[in-house]
């Protein structure tokens, strides 16, 4: 079975000669981090494997039974206007049937001023997006490999236009219990628009996502890496800010080089006392770093951080993530064990 899933993965990866970064895609919203946890350590974070039921909407192949009956719900106030936030929930049936999860994804983009092409004004619109999501995990018998699914239903509202969409996530993950080591792929938002806003099929932003992370012995420390938009190669642009002069008077774009652009693929973190009711988490994101830095001023882009915290049956989270000089995201997020 675990043969068939790789050749599965082999032809999800071959039959997508495309990929997008940025806004060359519809409900881009699908990208956004879904919990403190998760931003506080960069972002992208599929690793995990453990009570943390909002690890499933990034990779199903985390869903297992300690996230029996525990349901979150997490928020942040993005941009402006712009609110977002998260829930999951996951249900053990039984140890023979695994555990099924289900999660929403919501945004918000707050109002805008309606004008038409003379640029008077018109009415106020609004524009939000939710995608709802059911996931389920399978443990290969006598392994510990661990494979999943989430199949979602996306549906967007950008003023009077709508679209309906759907799309599956597949993901993998493997155990070393000797060396406390977690290796895990995903390939996310395989699917297409089922309605579109105007009559043009566009695409969804597909991304194939690996990550290893492992506890640090004897030092209460895990650390994790990262590695993003594998779909693609060249994930950097030259920035025109970044336009360097020349000496017969023209301009030379930025140039990335190859090792720049190979640290954009890579998402840094590391979780001090995990596990314990109190713990720590930081994290580093080459690629928001790079995009959003400032020349010649100290910009701390790509930096996040963050704690949780335990009482009984109840866990705080918190995450801060920098982006701009002008701009960060503090998302708060609450689990509780319904059990």
């Amino acid at each position: 079975m675990f043969k068939n899933f790789l050749s599965l993965l082999f032809v999800l990866f071959c039959s997508v000669s495309y990929s997008q970064i940025g806004g060359q895609s519809v409900y881009q919203f699908l990208n956004l981090v879904t919990s403190p946890r998760q931003a506080a350590l960069g972002g992208k974070v599929i690793t995990n494997f453990d009570y943390d039921v909002n690890a499933a909407l990034f990779n199903p192949a985390s869903i297992n039974q300690e996230m029996h009956n525990h349901l979150s719900v997490n928020y942040a106030n993005y941009y402006g206007e712009v609110t977002y936030g998260t829930a999951s929930y996951a249900y053990t049936y039984d140890r023979h049937v695994q555990t099924f999860h289900a999660g929403v994804n919501y945004v918000n983009y707050g109002n805008f001023e309606g004008r038409d092409e003379s640029g008077a004004l018109t009415s106020d619109f609004t524009g939000s997006e939710v995608a709802l999501s059911f996931g389920y995990s399978y443990n290969i018998p006598f392994s510990d490999f661990y494979i999943g699914a989430n199949a979602k239903l996306i549906t967007s509202t950008l003023e009077s236009y709508n679209s309906f969409g759907g799309a599956i996530d597949v993901g993998a993950l493997y155990i070393d219990e000797d060396n406390d080591i977690n290796y895990a792929l995903v390939i996310r938002n395989f699917g297409t628009q089922f309605t579109t806003y105007a009559g043009t099929q566009e695409k969804l932003p597909f991304e194939i996502i690996a990550g290893i992370s492992q506890s640090v012995e004897n030092v209460p420390i895990r650390w994790h890496i990262t590695l993003e938009n594998l779909q693609q190669w060249n994930v950097s642009f030259s920035n025109p800010a970044r336009t360097q002069g020349s000496l017969d008077g023209g301009s030379e774009e930025e140039k990335v080089s190859v090792f720049n652009n190979a640290l954009r693929h890579l998402i840094l973190g590391a979780e001090f006392f995990p596990g314990k009711p109190f713990n720590i988490r930081v994290g580093y994101n080459f690629r928001r770093s790079e995009e959003l830095r400032i020349e010649d001023k100290r910009h701390f882009s790509g930096i996040s951080a963050g704690f949780s915290l335990r009482f009984n049956r109840i866990r705080f989270d918190y995450s801060y993530s920098r982006y701009t000089i002008a701009a960060n995201t503090s998302l708060f997020g609450l689990t509780l064990n319904l059990q």
